[in-house]
């Protein structure tokens, strides 16, 4: 995002973020301020060190919350800091944060617990896979490297309210890395205790944003967002609750929301066919993409014509229009449509980049590559399992693409679909021969999806390496970093490369139709980073 998976940024920035409703006040009794909605996958974790999930990012970002909150179009607003200051040379933050934030425990939240919590999540012992987003704050990569101790990281606690952050280079999206759930607090105390069990239900974790989180097991198929009593900004929380429940089969997500038993539910492609001209009907843009990560520790899988020729099999207009969800894009990029635009020409980034030949539905010539890969490997035939969630629209996904991919002679795909918590498991792990993935922009900055292709990052989990890659993203996130053309320049090429040697393979960009209960109002969608902001939603 995970994630997640916004802002004006010096690069410049087109987002498409989604304000469902206005916002106002409600009159109606508390007890109607609740709104239910379905998700299509499992909670998997709240330790905000560990998660990788966009699910967990959203819930973190309404149960927690850090210095800066992400408003109506990623716009900066106060969090915990009521306010900072950042010195002329970019690189030192200083931020004054509210004596009145308390945790749902009952502790003030300090300057130290933002302390803690980025050490822990730098700390190598910790093995988050998002520690590469602190790059770039002092010695941060150092301490990943086990070149420097965790106490050394640009991050000071000066007395219990007041917290100053150094860089090493001024970076363009720091405010809105601020906005991201791995950079909120946590509390020492409640990790301590929870040990290895912390983040793992809603009972093994504290809260310090507006909501809480209740009646979630670790491995149910519904969880409670609730009014955080604690919260410094409570008064101008008006909903009591909002209640997820894990629904798989749109058909019966569809009959919930008709039967006013849901107030939002996500629509598969026939159902988003079948209600367009619903006055209920809303899109969701998401800055996102899907793609298939092949395991390069299996040999056959390094070849580059057997990439290239699996992902030229593939008719994404089909895939795009006919099999996936009724808001998705076609992409033939990595970097999604819409995230970012040039500093010099306007033009939005996969607009400047180049789709190579491979991206491009050709079975005749698909073969061809084929069979000369297989010649290359020595092999006549070749087969691999491809891993994927089990919700409805993955398997629709999956099912096109072992009939697709199958046209290639010699070639057999077999499916294993599972829950959406074991294949984020089983990726970290490398546990796979062929995984359809998913990365959902953390910010709006195309970095955020080059960044994982990079050698040594954890999201990684195709294990893809090229060492002229690695040094445009370092270019781009140092010496680049405060030139944007320059770095606009960096991240173009790296792309055009990426793509040129099939790193991955790219599916399409993602985005959906829900139906929404029109008295659902003031909730909160961006596309890049956590997607919903419920603080000041409310049922009319």
């Amino acid at each position: 995002m995970g994630s997640s998976k916004q802002l004006k940024l010096l690069v410049g920035i087109t987002c498409f973020s989604v304000l469902l409703v206005g916002c106002g006040k409600s009159k109606q009794s508390s007890d109607k301020q609740i709104i239910r909605t379905s998700i299509d996958s499992e909670l998997t974790s709240v330790d905000l060190s560990k998660t990788t999930a966009l699910n967990s990012f959203t819930v973190l970002n309404n149960v927690d919350e850090g210095l800066l909150r992400l408003g109506k179009n990623s716009k900066i607003e106060p969090g915990i800091a009521q306010s900072y200051k950042e010195s002329k040379d970019g690189k030192t933050y200083t931020f004054n944060l509210r004596k009145n934030a308390k945790w749902s425990n009952g502790d003030p939240v300090t300057a130290q617990d933002f302390v803690y919590s980025w050490r822990r999540t730098l700390n190598p012992k910790t093995s988050s896979q998002y520690g590469y987003l602190f790059s770039g704050i002092k010695n941060a990569d150092k301490i990943q490297a086990n070149k420097a101790p965790v106490s050394s990281l640009g991050i000071k606690a000066d007395g219990k309210y007041k917290l100053t952050v150094t860089l090493e280079d001024k970076l363009p999206f720091f405010k809105l890395l601020m906005g991201f759930p791995v950079f909120f607090p946590q509390d020492a105390k409640a990790v301590q205790k929870y040990g290895s069990q912390y983040g793992t239900s809603s009972d093994k974790q504290v809260y310090n944003g507006p909501f809480t989180l209740t009646k979630w097991t670790g491995t149910n198929l519904s969880w409670t967002l609730k009014k955080n009593p604690y919260y410094w900004d409570k008064k101008n929380v008006k909903l009591n609750q909002v209640k997820y429940s894990v629904v798989k089969d749109p058909t019966t997500g569809l009959n919930l929301y008709n039967e006013k038993k849901l107030d939002m539910d996500g629509l598969s492609n026939d159902q988003a066919k079948q209600y367009s001209k619903n006055k209920h009907i809303v899109t969701r843009n998401q800055s996102s993409s899907y793609y298939i990560a092949f395991n390069q520790k299996k040999k056959v899988f390094q070849n580059l014509k057997i990439r290239q020729a699996i992902s030229m099999a593939i008719d994404r207009k089909v895939m795009t229009n006919k099999v996936v969800g009724g808001g998705a894009i076609q992409n033939d990029s990595f970097v999604s449509k819409g995230l970012a635009v040039s500093p010099k020409t306007g033009k939005d980034f996969t607009e400047d980049t180049t789709a190579p030949a491979s991206m491009t539905y050709n079975l005749s010539a698909a073969k061809k590559l084929f069979k000369e890969g297989l010649k290359q490997e020595g092999l006549k035939s070749l087969s691999f399992t491809l891993m994927a969630g089990d919700d409805y629209s993955t398997k629709q996904l999956t099912e096109y693409l072992q009939s697709a991919l199958e046209k290639l002679p010699g070639l057999k795909v077999s499916l294993n679909n599972i829950p959406a918590r074991v294949v984020l498991s089983r990726q970290a792990d490398q546990q796979f021969q062929a995984t359809v993935a998913d990365w959902f922009a953390d910010y709006s900055d195309p970095v955020t999806f080059l960044n994982i292709l990079t050698s040594k990052n954890p999201s990684n989990i195709s294990k893809w390496k090229n060492a002229a890659y690695d040094k445009l993203i370092a270019k781009s996130n140092g010496q680049d970093a405060d030139k944007p053309e320059a770095r606009w320049n960096d991240m173009v090429s790296a792309q055009n490369l990426a793509l040129k040697d099939q790193a991955i393979v790219p599916l399409y960009q993602s985005g959906e139709k829900w139906l929404i209960n029109p008295k659902v109002k003031g909730i909160i969608y961006n596309t890049a980073g956590p997607n919903y902001n419920y603080k000041n939603a409310y049922v009319k």
